[in-house]
């Protein structure tokens, strides 16, 4: 008998056993679809794959909080000034904020599997290199190679998962321990780096990144299907290049505040060009024949709320992450491996609710009251810790409101990312999963220049007219750390409002990722 293309054993998921003989359809029945390996059905391995897309997301989110303790000791080795030091962070930040859409187009067009471990290795590279740097300008070349294969595996990762688990109930358990893993990586790069400068040497902060790329690399190889989707978009170079520059423009705009003020006219010109070449961009992507950034994309109304709630969270989160963490060590006097251990508590509240609201509460309510809800908590706890004083305590003051965060982002992390990534057809997962990433990015740098220039102000202010005694000089730290939690909670206020009038009511529907999905 004649096999039609797809057919015979190779085309048989593996332990399903091939019928002797099948009868030929009807002249006017349609044939059934093949059986293809690459498209619908459960992924054989999906959850060691879930393994290594977590392990391969969480090297790229803590890094960007892994660098900063070791900041201080890598100054010291390499002998950089106070005004150089910002482009250690700002050189990653630069190259992985306006490359992550391209870098999820790739995906879309090479495959997902190639951009991934290809992502992986340019991390693992350009981590060796920045930990075996001998000066400062090879430090920041590697942390900006960093940042660009940053942007190639990030959206791969998020789109692998997302063509990966169809299943609803096992799309929600992926996407809760992805969450989870995702919000908490800020806080576990704070406890690895401590522990890794205080112990080792500020350089290890960087190589442990060949460890995780290695075990992810090994694992994708083996686990991960080739290939690319037979509908694969064609890359919009105009397009590409008005949104790559834009958003350039602004991170750079928002650091260059961070460094050095708001009336700089390189602050005022970069974000206005920015904000011309975005605006730009989205003219061009109605009339584009093969947008970068299709409108249908980013036009549902859950899509749309869940970037938002990225945003949002992207930038109010710093408040915690970085004005609690210079809290503890400057005025509870902790070590980095002390401030690290102060997390765990919320990371472990963050993974637990991340798991519970994927699969229990956003199936039964939907996400309209379950991420508004988080908005509102994660405020109450930015307005909790403004009670913090030079003689508040961990157990009584800081950690009862950290855990009211943890239980915040917990409800807001996982449902947003996989409502983002939700109904999103093959050839759109990986410019869909980029605008997760790209979203957060670019809130987090937002959130840190503003929260850091009004602290900065707060503590100046505070000093006018008194006599900088160390009291003092401790009362106007708080002082500044106050501001930045009270500014925090009013971005979750306003993601409240934002995330509660966009989503839908009801459970969200069952539609997965849309005609055309495949797993790669």
């Amino acid at each position: 008998m004649d096999r039609s293309p797809g057919s015979g054993p190779e085309g048989i998921p593996e332990g399903i056993p091939q019928p002797l003989s099948q009868p030929a359809p009807a002249a006017d029945t349609p044939p059934p679809p093949p059986a293809a390996h690459h498209t619908g059905g459960k992924h054989e391995h999906r959850w060691l794959i879930l393994a290594v897309i977590a392990t391969a997301q969480l090297m790229v989110v803590l890094d960007a909080t892994i660098v900063n303790i070791a900041l201080p000791s890598a100054q010291q080795d390499l002998g950089f000034t106070d005004g150089n030091r910002q482009w250690v962070v700002t050189a990653y930040a630069l190259a992985f904020g306006s490359l992550l859409l391209l870098g999820g187009r790739i995906a879309d067009l090479v495959g997902r599997k190639a951009v991934f471990l290809a992502g992986l290795a340019g991390f693992a590279l350009a981590s060796a290199l920045g930990g075996a740097a001998t000066s400062f300008g090879m430090l920041v070349i590697a942390r900006a190679l960093q940042g660009l294969f940053g942007a190639l595996l990030a959206p791969a990762a998020l789109s692998l998962l997302s063509t990966t688990f169809t299943d609803p109930r096992e799309r929600a358990k992926a996407f809760g321990i992805y969450g989870a893993v995702a919000g908490s990586g800020a806080a576990v790069g704070l406890l690895l780096g401590g522990v890794l400068t205080e112990y080792l040497d500020w350089r290890w902060c960087l190589y442990v990144n060949l460890a995780f790329a290695l075990a992810a690399m090994i694992g994708g190889w083996r686990l991960l299907h080739p290939g690319a989707p037979a509908d694969r978009p064609k890359l919009d170079v105009p397009g590409t290049l008005l949104v790559s520059a834009g958003l350039f423009c602004i991170v750079y705009g928002f650091a260059n505040a961070e460094t050095h003020d708001w009336g700089d006219p390189l602050t005022w010109g970069f974000l206005i060009i920015g904000v011309v070449l975005v605006t730009a961009f989205a003219w061009w992507q109605t009339r584009a024949a093969h947008p970068l950034l299709p409108l249908r994309v980013v036009l549902d109304r859950d899509r749309g709320a869940s970037f938002l709630a990225m945003f949002i969270s992207g930038a109010g989160m710093f408040g915690v992450f970085l004005f609690l963490t210079y809290y503890m060590q400057q005025i509870l006097g902790y070590t980095p491996v002390k401030t690290g251990l102060a997390f765990i508590p919320m990371v472990v509240v963050m993974v637990v609710i991340s798991v519970l609201t994927t699969n229990v509460l956003v199936p039964r309510f939907g996400p309209k009251p379950v991420v508004p809800l988080g908005m509102l908590l994660s405020a109450g706890g930015m307005v909790w810790l403004t009670t913090l004083d030079t003689s508040s305590g961990y157990a009584l003051h800081v950690l009862p409101p950290l855990l009211v965060f943890g239980l915040g982002l917990g409800l807001i992390f996982a449902p947003a990312m996989s409502m983002a990534t939700s109904g999103v057809a093959a050839h759109d997962a990986g410019v869909a999963s980029a605008m997760v990433n790209t979203t957060q990015q670019v809130g987090g740098s937002i959130g840190t220049a503003l929260l850091n220039t009004l602290a900065t102000s707060a503590a100046a202010n505070y000093l006018v007219g008194k006599r900088p005694t160390p009291e003092v000089q401790a009362q106007a730290q708080v002082q500044s750390y106050e501001t930045a939690y009270w500014w925090s909670a009013l971005f979750f206020a306003v993601g409240f409002l934002v995330t509660f009038v966009l989503y839908r009511k009801g459970r969200p529907a069952d539609s997965h990722l849309g005609e055309g999905a495949v797993h790669m």
